[in-house]
């Protein structure tokens, strides 16, 4: 991997060599963490050894395998707590997804993807397979259209690519349907999305807006896909009107919290 300009090589490799053991199989062998980095076996394997002595990298005693080591826990969860968007939506995140018995989750736009800074389940909400720290394409989820709201279409297609990659039979694979999914937020102030990430699972999320009035995240509530069904026998507490406004709302609490007026 060539080094960027104006940048350490030795500490780039070593970056690299973390994020491949957080990607993909949590046990992987040298030969993996190589593959996926481009640097070669024996520099895999010192760089490897090196972290393991600093208590980032951890190896499986019978099996060889290395994963993360405990020793990044402290710094990922210093970094998420000192966050200012985790500060403000933690405790109101929390609340929605007690009141609602749905998952309740906040993410902002790191470069051409969504991270989500931390997630919420309720009862209601299916099995989650969601992570601080996880990205996930930005076009294929209700934040990620929140994220996207104050980009012109010429910014997404520089940003995405020409090409949107399906999650499922659902997903937005067209800039001109994502276009109109962007419009619809502007005006509606939220954002849906319905299987296009994972099937059997909606959601709906609002964007957070800083003092600047810039969209610096956005949360939502996730669920079964009858999430956004209207159906007459459901509790008014859980309709689809309940449920954005409801996001809304939480969204406004999070953006004052931020500075926004």
């Amino acid at each position: 991997m060539p080094p960027e300009q104006g940048t350490n090589q030795s500490v780039e490799r070593a970056v690299a060599v973390l994020r491949a053991l957080g990607e993909g199989n949590p046990d992987r062998r040298v030969s993996d963490v190589s593959a996926s980095t481009g640097l070669g076996p024996s520099t895999t394997s010192r760089l490897l050894a090196t972290l393991e002595q600093l208590d980032l990298v951890e190896r499986d005693p019978a099996s060889g395998l290395y994963r993360l080591g405990l020793g990044t826990l402290p710094l990922a969860a210093v970094a998420a707590n000192r966050h200012p968007v985790h500060r403000a939506s933690r405790m109101v995140l929390q609340e929605l997804a007690a009141n609602t018995g749905l998952g309740a989750n906040v993410g902002v736009r790191r470069g051409s993807a969504l991270m989500f800074l931390c997630n919420f389940e309720g009862p209601r909400a299916p099995k989650a397979y969601t992570q601080a720290g996880q990205t996930v394409p930005l076009h294929a989820t209700a934040i990620g259209k929140c994220l996207l709201s104050q980009t012109s279409a010429a910014e997404r297609q520089e940003l995405l690519g020409s090409t949107l990659d399906a999650q499922t039979e659902y997903t937005l694979t067209s800039h001109a349907d994502l276009d109109a999914e962007i419009d619809a937020v502007r005006r509606n102030g939220y954002a849906t999305e319905i299987q296009e990430r994972a099937l059997g699972r909606a959601s709906i999320a609002a964007p957070v807006l800083d003092a600047h009035g810039t969209v610096a995240a956005a949360i939502s509530l996730w669920g079964p896909a009858s999430l956004l069904r209207e159906d007459p026998d459901t509790p008014a507490s859980t309709t689809r009107h309940s449920l954005v406004r409801q996001v809304v709302e939480a969204a406004d609490a999070i953006s004052q919290a931020l500075g926004a007026v």
